[in-house]
């Protein structure tokens, strides 16, 4: 009898683990739509993948019933069982890596973690597009591995980030690739590329079919979270038509126009009076009129319940589901639209029209995703596997990204590298350079592996010491004669400061623009103590005023790692021992603490003489500077000559032209009136000559400017129009190639918003060379 029990219970045990094994296999199998096994739906025409989409759209959404079409127009789109269409989490990120926020990814299965690159801020550094490009292919590859084994709901990344720096003490300024518009541009161009499977120089997406789908944010001029009593929720951004022509558009048409993306968000705030996501001229006439948008627009999430709740614009909640359809949003992140939209139609504040526009991009999308093809592991981007998360290969490329946006700031006396020789002891003191979280900024996921910057260090340097210095960033009570002991025992002393997420994130901007604290009578007093000259190591996400250690002769290095990512480690210790030589070039001015006395809510761009405002940004702020745009040291000296250059000069005749004066500005004309034809006639084709006269090899950004020997505020100081990073072995030489098109690149906005290009004396610059080209008109 015992035997027949235990025999029953045998096979009732194997029973239930063969169920467990047949839901898990279930549950891992991504979703998708159109399942061709399923006889009700293959014969559907919008499972018919040889169609055209836009007939498979059409026909998908002739099938569905009113409350059926509403429910997909949120982030968390239901099933439709009686379709055969599954359901669909709009909501993913990856900024800078699969993130473990948003509500489309899930780290529970056999997939625990991703691949951490640094946050965006150091990546840009690099100035490096195929770097960048490089790092989204990745990302993307790694999201359809997720995807495939069953842990992604949806493969829609919302991200870059390309709003630009436009204040330093914006929380979300470490997500962006920096202050100039023409970089962001490019930057988003190359990470768009990379995410959805195109080609280094575009245009070979296959019928438009997407690995991934990006998404450029926040459009448009949103940068500022929470500064004292004003909101992204409620902020309205007064932003002249000069400032959105030539510093909050651009990168945002490039994103669209040059990279192809399938997506772009709304932001929260109000422009001019007008919610961004009820703003028809910005997102339809604009974005899908003139620069061509396949795809779809999201708000950003809860930003049409703000319009009715916080912003009082809408004075129905239905009011907000017929302002933002109608302007051509799509979906909501929220509830919104799930919650109001069948009210609004009863109303007749919108029409079921409005609606099946909205569900057209949206099905596009997932159809170009191929989501409704069948068995994805069947189909193209079926066979990446989870062996591509976490790779070798793409957390080398995460070490690479570290070390080549890395920014030396001083380097006193050539203190750095460092010997491994001669160093025999080392003492790692700060907060953070403990914990390997910190190295991730915002929008994390779960790193490969988790490694401390006092980790790494350690592996060069066996007689190692750690002290924190302070319990926490801020620094309110540090320990300095302990860290001072600590410090007086080694050979030499790496100090770890800076700034986290505990004091810059999402909702936070920032207070003040120096170090937090107490940390620089921390650093001060170690570095009075010390031996030798110390090294400090600045972790943040957009510039800190540290012009007390720029002075100090008692500290001999400092570098800048932004928030590194989980290759930040291996980075900073090969940089300080010399077997990487540092490249990176800040992509942001480094504004002085009293900068913190200008108002953060001022959109203004340009400067203001008369009222003391000091403008913005390299291109146009006057005031003192702790470093410039594009400043970085290297271990080896980089000398350049401008080796050809094809025009000496530019004469725009044309009968057509309208010269025109600006009060306040200089004779000018609109390149509107100039012509394609004449435009492209008047490119100039550079060549520099750039020579390593260093003894160590290096990677190097090569930056050309464009100066206007106009002084008006309205005129830019200079703009950046130009950069490449060359490798270069010690004593060797290279031309580097520049197009530059005077059309786009020799052109600023007038008060208008009508780009224009200037007469008079422009100059080239590289480094300290200039070459005249001068503008007659």
């Amino acid at each position: 009898m015992e035997q027949q029990i235990t025999n029953k219970f045998t096979v009732m045990f194997i029973f239930f683990i063969l169920v467990l094994l047949f839901l898990r296999a279930e549950s891992t199998k991504p979703p998708f739509s159109c399942d061709s096994s399923n006889p009700n739906t293959s014969s559907y025409p919008f499972c018919n993948a040889a169609l055209p989409i836009p007939q498979r759209v059409n026909d998908l959404v002739s099938r569905l019933t009113v409350d059926e079409k509403i429910l997909q127009l949120v982030n968390g789109a239901p099933e439709i069982p009686r379709l055969g269409i599954s359901a669909y989490e709009w909501w993913s990120e990856g900024l800078h890596g699969i993130s473990r926020h948003g509500k489309g990814t899930l780290f529970n299965g056999t997939i625990k973690a991703a691949t951490q690159f640094p946050q965006i801020i150091l990546t840009a550094s690099s100035f490096d597009e195929n770097l960048w490009y490089r790092i989204a292919q990745a990302i993307g590859r790694e999201a359809r591995a997720v995807y495939n084994a069953g842990q992604l709901k949806g493969i829609t990344l919302w991200a870059p980030n390309i709003n630009i720096l436009r204040d330093p003490r914006w929380g979300r300024g470490q997500e962006t690739p920096g202050e100039d518009p023409m970089m962001v541009g490019k930057y988003g161009v190359a990470y768009v590329r990379g995410l959805q499977g195109d080609s280094f120089e575009g245009g070979k997406l296959k019928d438009g079919h997407l690995q991934t789908s990006a998404c450029c944010k926040h459009f448009i001029a949103q940068d500022m979270d929470n500064w004292h009593n004003f909101s992204r929720y409620t902020f309205d951004a007064q932003v002249l038509k000069q400032d959105l022509a030539d510093s909050y558009e651009p990168p945002f048409k490039d994103c669209v126009e040059q990279g192809k993306a399938s997506s772009v968000m709304c932001a929260y705030n109000l422009v001019n009076g007008i919610p961004n996501c009820a703003n028809f001229d910005l997102l339809t006439t604009t974005a899908r009129g003139k620069w061509g948008l396949q795809g779809y627009i999201v708000s950003d999430c809860d930003a049409v319940d703000k319009m009715y709740s916080e912003q009082h614009y809408a004075k129905e909640p239905e009011d907000a589901v017929a302002a933002t359809l109608k302007a051509g949003m799509d979906v909501n992140c929220g509830s919104h639209l799930k919650t109001y939209t069948r009210s609004a139609l009863e109303k007749q504040k919108v029409k079921e029209s409005d609606i099946d526009r909205a569900l057209h991009n949206l099905f596009s999308v997932r159809m170009r995703l191929g989501l409704f093809n069948g068995d994805p592991s069947k189909l193209e981007y079926g066979d990446i596997s989870a062996a591509e998360v976490c790779s070798e290969e793409h957390r080398a490329l995460a070490v690479e990204a570290a070390r080549s946006g890395s920014v030396l700031l001083k380097n006193s006396n050539r203190l750095l590298p460092l010997s491994k020789m001669k160093t025999t002891s080392l003492a790692v003191i700060g907060p953070k350079a403990n914990d390997s979280e910190v190295l991730l900024g915002n929008y994390e996921g779960f790193s490969c592996k988790n490694v401390t910057l006092f980790q790494g260090l350690q592996g060069y340097v066996a007689n190692t010491m750690y002290h924190p210095g302070c319990d926490f960033i801020n620094c309110t009570s540090p320990a300095i004669d302990e860290a001072v002991n600590i410090a007086k025992k080694a050979d030499h002393v790496v100090l770890v400061m800076g700034l986290d997420q505990t004091l810059e994130r999402e909702k936070f901007d920032r207070t003040e623009l120096g170090l937090p604290g107490m940390q620089e009578k921390l650093i001060t007093s170690i570095a009075e103590a010390a031996s030798k000259p110390v090294i400090l190591v600045l972790m943040s996400g957009g510039p800190v005023d540290v012009t007390f250690a720029k002075d100090n002769p008692k500290i001999g290095g400092i570098l800048w790692v932004g928030y590194p990512g989980e290759g930040g480690a291996a980075a900073l210790a090969q940089i300080l021992f010399g077997e990487h030589n540092p490249g990176g070039r800040s992509p942001v001015t480094w504004y002085p603490k009293e900068f913190n006395n200008v108002a953060m809510n001022d959109m203004r761009m340009r400067p203001e003489s008369s009222s003391g405002y000091p403008g913005r940004t390299y291109r146009f702020y006057n005031g003192p500077k702790v470093f410039e745009f594009g400043y970085g040291l290297s271990y080896t000296n980089y000398s350049y000559t401008f080796a050809s250059v094809s025009k000496n000069q530019l004469l725009f005749k044309n009968p057509k032209i309208n010269k025109a004066t600006e009060k306040g500005s200089v004779l000018n004309i609109a390149v509107s009136d100039v012509g394609p034809e004449v435009c492209n006639s008047a490119m100039i084709t550079v060549k520099v000559a750039v020579k390593n006269q260093g003894e160590m090899a290096g990677k190097h950004p090569v930056l050309l400017f464009l100066k206007h020997s106009s002084t008006v505020d309205e005129v830019p100081k200079k703009t950046l129009i130009g950069f490449k990073s060359v490798n270069l072995e010690a004593g060797a030489n290279t031309q580097v190639t520049f197009d530059v098109k005077p059309c786009e690149h020799f052109t600023r906005a007038n008060r208008d918003g009508t780009l224009v290009i200037d007469e008079g004396k422009h100059f080239l610059l590289v480094g300290d060379q200039e070459y005249p080209v001068p503008v007659s008109l």
